[in-house]
């Protein structure tokens, strides 16, 4: 384990140097595959930050503001079912903005962001630290696999994972159950789950969703070849790619792809490879759930599921549940 270093009276930081991984032979190796596709970390660099941000403050998209209305609405229902002393531990935490409510309403004891991004993990914990005195945060650089298996050093105090946001969506059913079940070892025997789930709704509503009338989403889509360009130097047309999203009703999930337009050759890892026109490379999925499903996923996972909030459209749940 890492020697924490106190950064500020309340503010703990401990970087467990996340592994670097291969992005070129990554990248290599989907793009070769019979469907290709590309991971969404992908998207995100400063400018597919800044895009997603405009995608959540678009009228078409609803899961951000909707999601934070429950959360503002319910959180004295949340914290009547929880312990007073209690550490708040949030993997993939980003810019800890929507640990900033339960901050303000609930003032625990302690909160935990972990985050791989070490210069986005320090920039949002030293501003938030002194605006919370009597919390203390634990800022922990790490990527999934060691955030999942971070161990139980809270005093005795139960912990609760809060993972917001839908983004348990974006995981395929089995990395899902997987996940989940990491979700449970840290939350520990005593811990608790908070969590967000899109909900099943009409298609038009997803489909319009995730292809807004300002072009953010398509943008935000775009940028994973921009990024990969900046990168790796790949030579990707982004503008010969077409953004193509759309709900798949067989698989219950938000496909996103990206469709070449003009024949195309990148090179990645030494590798040249060709996309022909109409080759679609598959950037995201975005699983949507019933209330009932998704909570037997919870108790798949070793969960006891306590209550669920959904909002008056039924567009999104939020699920509290202690380890069972």
């Amino acid at each position: 384990m890492a020697h924490p270093q106190q950064l500020l009276p309340n503010l703990t930081f401990l970087d467990l140097r996340p592994p670097v991984t291969d992005a070129a032979r990554e990248v290599a190796a989907s793009l070769s595959a019979p469907s290709p596709s590309l991971d969404p970390k992908y998207f995100y660099d400063q400018r597919g930050s800044a895009l997603f941000d405009a995608i959540t403050r678009t009228p078409e998209y609803y899961p951000t503001r909707t999601e934070a209305a429950l959360l503002t609405e319910h959180a004295d229902a949340m914290a009547a079912q929880l312990p007073g002393e209690l550490v708040i531990a949030e993997p993939g935490a980003g810019g800890c903005d929507k640990a900033r409510l339960l901050l303000d309403r609930w003032r625990p004891s302690g909160y935990m962001p972990l985050e791989i991004s070490r210069e986005c993990l320090l920039d949002a914990t030293r501003a938030l630290a002194p605006r919370h005195p009597s919390v203390h945060f634990t800022a922990v650089c790490a990527d999934y696999s060691q955030a999942l298996s971070f161990p139980a050093d809270d005093q005795g105090r139960p912990r609760l994972v809060f993972f917001p946001g839908s983004t348990i969506g974006n995981f395929e059913p089995v990395a899902r159950a997987d996940f989940l079940a990491g979700l449970r070892r840290l939350a520990g025997d005593d811990g608790f789950l908070l969590i967000g789930a899109d909900l099943q709704k009409d298609p038009g509503r997803l489909n319009a969703a995730y292809n807004d009338a300002e072009g953010h989403t398509a943008a935000f889509n775009r940028n994973a070849l921009h990024h990969l360009n900046r990168r790796l130097d790949c030579g990707f047309e982004p503008d010969a790619f077409e953004h193509l999203a759309f709900y798949n009703e067989t698989a219950q999930r938000i496909e996103m792809h990206l469709e070449c337009l003009r024949d195309q050759t990148v090179s990645v890892a030494g590798r040249r490879i060709a996309l022909p026109t109409g080759t679609r490379i598959h950037t995201e999925s975005s699983y949507k759930f019933t209330v009932e499903g998704f909570s037997r996923e919870l108790v798949e996972a070793g969960f006891a599921p306590l209550s669920s909030w959904v909002d008056d459209e039924e567009l999104f749940s939020i699920h509290l549940a202690r380890a069972a």
